[in-house]
């Protein structure tokens, strides 16, 4: 525990993660802290626990990280998470600290003393810089919303935030990274042109590209699984969010995207027999989540999997085309197949593109191409510490 000289008694404490009580307290905070916000969506215990779990969070097999309190007259009042990422900081040659999970009440000196923990435990590890927010797994979502912050948030596929949240980070000395825009497009946007249309026919005809369809979550889950997520990871190997998954992360990623996955809304693009692009798009079913308040039992589950069927929102979470195919009639075979999807369900009147990143210049140009709207924005922030 780390004592602070304040007038209003307050100290940091490092969570033990082998407590239940202490990792309680650590998860409990955004439920009580969002409890009347009407754009939160609140995470499924079940998903909200596992972080903290060292022995089955396969973060913890290649990387470190550590949680944090901060305890004001024996309630919590703000909390965050300190990572770091060895394999990205290998990859990319940096030494940089991950922050993640920071909730807070409005009040700079509490966040100030919370930050002043993850520096120290930073530099006790030879890091240099902190970044954040981002996860311990590659869909928990980037960075602290800026704006939009009159929109649900898109199921926990994205963070949400109160508006205060940017300004306590700013004050801190804390300057941008890199933002994650999303947008908002109606589903008649999906209407494909005819040349794309044109150009995604002969290239089915040509032979070079075919497209994989699933009508089964057993056989998406069981015998595709593994394979999206490696070449989901190859994929995004230019992007700055980048790093070497190992079988754990992959495992981990797909079974979190699958779980409510409508096996229709999933395409694959194939050459031969190798995945070289592919499509993922999930029915909304905040609706569903919201009323669960983090509860899949006794009527959660059941909620959720109606939710599913009568949802008219559909978010496309993931959507890439190796490098080496998308000046060969990859980018327009995607879009085609995209545009049927949606349109296919006669159901759907609008998508969501969640959480694209300014520096995935091709797709950002795409977005508009189709008159996608940006209407949020979460920002990752950077801070040189040494």
């Amino acid at each position: 525990v780390i004592f602070l000289p304040e007038s209003r008694m307050r100290n940091i404490e490092k969570v033990h993660t082998g407590n239940k009580s202490e990792v309680k307290r650590f998860v409990d905070l955004p439920y009580r802290l969002y409890r009347d916000c009407p754009q939160w969506v609140p995470p499924l215990y079940i998903d909200a626990y596992l972080p903290l779990n060292r022995k089955k969070h396969p973060f913890f097999e290649h990387s470190e990280a550590d949680f944090f309190l901060a305890v004001r007259n024996g309630e919590v009042v703000s909390r965050i998470c300190a990572a770091n990422n060895k394999l990205f900081n290998e990859y990319h040659k940096t030494k940089k600290a991950h922050f993640y999970a920071f909730d807070s009440i409005n009040d700079l000196d509490v966040t100030r003393a919370l930050f002043e923990a993850v520096c120290e435990w930073s530099k006790e590890r030879g890091l240099d810089t902190i970044i954040g927010p981002k996860g311990l797994s590659p869909f928990d979502g980037y960075g602290i919303l800026v704006e939009g912050f009159e929109h649900r948030q898109m199921m926990t596929m994205m963070n949400y935030n109160y508006d205060y949240y940017p300004k306590l980070i700013e004050a801190l000395g804390f300057e941008k990274e890199v933002d994650f825009v999303s947008c908002y497009l109606p589903a008649d946007a999906f209407r494909i042109p005819e040349r794309i249309e044109r150009i995604a026919k002969h290239v089915v005809e040509r032979g070079d590209l075919w497209v994989k369809k699933f009508t089964s979550k057993r056989e998406l889950v069981n015998e595709w699984a593994p394979r999206i997520g490696y070449a989901y990871n190859k994929a995004f190997i230019e992007n700055w969010e980048y790093y070497p998954f190992t079988e754990g992360d992959v495992k981990y990623a797909v079974d979190n995207v699958f779980m409510i996955a409508d096996p229709r809304l999933i395409k694959l693009i194939m050459h031969k027999d190798e995945i070289v692009g592919f499509l993922f798009a999930f029915p909304d079913v905040s609706d569903a989540l919201q009323r669960a308040r983090g509860r899949l039992f006794p009527f959660g589950l059941i909620d959720i999997l109606l939710e599913m069927r009568r949802t008219k929102t559909v978010s496309g979470n993931g959507m890439g085309i190796l490098p080496q195919f998308q000046g060969k009639g990859g980018n327009a075979l995607l879009y085609y197949e995209m545009g049927k999807t949606v349109l296919g369900f006669n159901r759907f009147t609008h998508v969501e593109m969640t959480q694209v990143a300014e520096t995935t210049r091709q797709m950002r140009a795409d977005l508009k191409n189709l008159n996608g709207v940006e209407y949020k924005n979460h920002r990752v922030y950077r801070k040189v510490i040494g």
